[in-house]
């Protein structure tokens, strides 16, 4: 059994430097989003020590989940079971406190920009919204609105549909709930859905994924959005080694855009207005179900920041680098079939 040490972790005397709060904000945005850190880790670490006797297969389907959310964390932060296991549980509190910090800093962050910048993507080509939104007050949004309630409304009902009373006056006035479960027609490429091919377009709005303008604005920069990035400042995909998109990371940009595009002021977890937390576990568990996989893989096969890595860069011909590196391997190539020449 886990058994707790009397010594405290080295922790840094600012928390908001300390190199595990700059973790969460990454891990938050694209590992897992919503969660109880200083929870994952203690139930992590105690499973660890159950899982000597009961495979992981035999926990809840939710244990699972979280014990694979709590692997994923172990091996993006080399040494941190080790430094875990030799900690109190006082120790292990702040360490996720430390993670949390960083993730929900991040969801903040994020929650503050898109909050302006949603009502630059959301117009109509070659119009303008009407009646005009507030861009820091979000009272008349969500449904209360013709555009954001258009972009919100599941996808298998009709905005304008009057059949049984309009579509958009029963969900305005709370007769139809809309659960987390229920996608939003934003989440569809054109903003169209077929019953018939639900896959279809799903999650390859202009809005959403690695084209998307959200995605752009969080993992690339703002102003990529409209443009290539010229920003000095590296993105957050570049600075973190991030080169393609993760399952989770699709399922945080349409949480924070399915918020934005809400009347909700305070992005919660148990908020039961948007049921924020329901629709990202949604997306998860569609992407996480093997039958998906193809599927999954298309949408995910995508390299957002290219030049990230030196060594996937082209490099130009007759450069001085090119020189170097045809020297490099003429001197190979000489060893392979002289193994007994030395160079100079």
């Amino acid at each position: 059994m886990f058994v707790a040490r009397c010594y405290k972790l080295t922790v840094s005397t600012s928390s908001s430097s300390d190199p595990l709060v700059s973790h969460g904000r990454h891990f938050g945005r694209t590992m897992f989003a919503l969660c109880n850190y200083p929870s994952l880790l203690t139930n992590g670490i105690l499973r660890l020590d159950q899982m000597e006797d009961t495979p992981l297969e035999d926990f809840p389907a939710e244990e699972r989940r979280e014990h694979r959310v709590f692997e994923q964390l172990l091996e993006s932060y080399p040494g941190l079971l080790d430094r875990l296991k030799d900690g109190s549980e006082e120790d292990i509190l702040h360490v996720g406190e430390l993670i949390g910090k960083g993730a929900a800093g991040t969801k903040g962050d994020d929650t503050k920009t898109l909050k302006s910048a949603i009502l630059d993507w959301i117009a109509p080509t070659g119009e303008a919204i009407h009646p005009p939104l507030h861009r820091n007050v979000k009272v008349d949004r969500g449904f209360n609105h013709e555009r954001t309630g258009f972009l919100l409304c599941p996808v298998g009902l009709d905005w304008n549909d009057s059949a049984y009373g309009l579509t958009k006056d029963r969900l305005r006035s709370g007769e139809l709930w809309v659960c987390g479960d229920q996608w939003p027609i934003f989440v569809y490429a054109n903003y169209t859905y077929d019953p018939e091919d639900p896959w279809l377009g799903l999650l390859r709005s202009r809005l959403l994924v690695y084209t998307g303008a959200a995605f752009k604005h969080i993992f690339t920069s703002p102003s990529s959005v409209e443009r290539e990035p010229k920003a000095t400042r590296s993105g957050n995909a570049r600075l973190h080694g991030m080169t393609s998109v993760t399952i989770a990371s699709i399922a945080y940009i349409a949480t924070q855009v399915w918020f934005a595009l809400s009347s909700s002021s305070v992005f919660s977890r148990t908020d039961t207005t948007t049921d924020s937390e329901t629709f990202y576990h949604s997306l998860l568990d569609l992407f996480e179900d093997p039958k998906e996989s193809k599927e999954v893989d298309e949408l995910t096969t995508c390299q957002i920041c290219p030049t990230a890595s030196a060594a996937k860069r082209p490099v130009s011909a007759n450069s001085a680098l090119m020189k170097i590196r045809q020297r490099q391997l003429a001197l190979k190539q000489v060893q392979v079939s002289s193994p007994n020449v030395i160079s100079s």
